[in-house]
């Protein structure tokens, strides 16, 4: 399988429309976190897929903003109505936005799409640079906890999106380990607060050190 971010974005701008649909309501967690989260001028969505989370974001932000690889999903979160939202086209591991200049961030379950170790490093770093001081961030990854999966350590995996007309295509994943998921973090920019797995996923919240 390619594991280039082109191929990446290949995928996700293939299953787009299918995935979309899917992927309706905010997750709980999110919206828990954001309750408390420091508002300010700018929010990001790192990996916002179709925009499901911006809403939510909007609520404590002036000016949300999304990031994602796949154009397409790009394209369907623009079409949402119910929230005004800056939409970048952009890797989760180069963010195009200046440091410091980030209240709030969510990463949800984009880590994990990146086919290295060095690479979901590097990206914990970008959500550090931009984050300003009292920034504050929630960042998630697919778990050894899930029930999907029988394993104690980390693991890379391909796994295929079934699309209506029967055809399949792979998705790259690093499933993480708990452990590995708090050493990735330490081995970040940024400064842990707090770490909990639910729902088969890892969370953290984080602030920049």
């Amino acid at each position: 399988m390619d594991r280039s971010r082109a191929a990446t974005r290949e995928v996700y701008d293939e299953i787009a429309a299918h995935f979309a649909q899917t992927r309706q309501y905010p997750w709980p967690e999110v919206t828990e976190f954001l309750e408390t989260a420091p508002e300010g001028a700018v929010g990001l969505d790192v990996g916002c897929g179709n925009g499901r989370h911006l809403p939510a974001l909007a609520e404590h932000v002036g000016r949300p903003v999304g990031l994602d690889l796949s154009t397409e999903l790009l394209g369907i979160a623009s079409d949402r109505t119910d929230v005004d939202a800056d939409l970048l086209a952009g890797d989760a591991a180069a963010l195009p936005l200046a440091s410091d200049a980030v209240a709030v961030a969510i990463a949800i379950a984009t880590l994990h799409h990146l086919p290295t170790q060095s690479l979901r490093i590097e990206s914990l770093d970008e959500i550090a640079r931009v984050l300003a001081p009292d920034g504050r961030a929630l960042v998630s990854a697919w778990s050894t906890e899930h029930d999907r999966f029988d394993a104690e350590a980390g693991f890379d995996a391909e796994l295929a999106w079934e699309l209506p007309d029967g055809d399949t295509v792979d998705r790259f994943y690093h499933v993480y380990d708990p452990a590995e998921f708090e050493a990735d973090l330490a081995a970040s920019d940024l400064a842990l607060l707090e770490v909990e797995v639910s729902s088969g996923n890892c969370y953290a919240t984080v602030t920049a050190e």
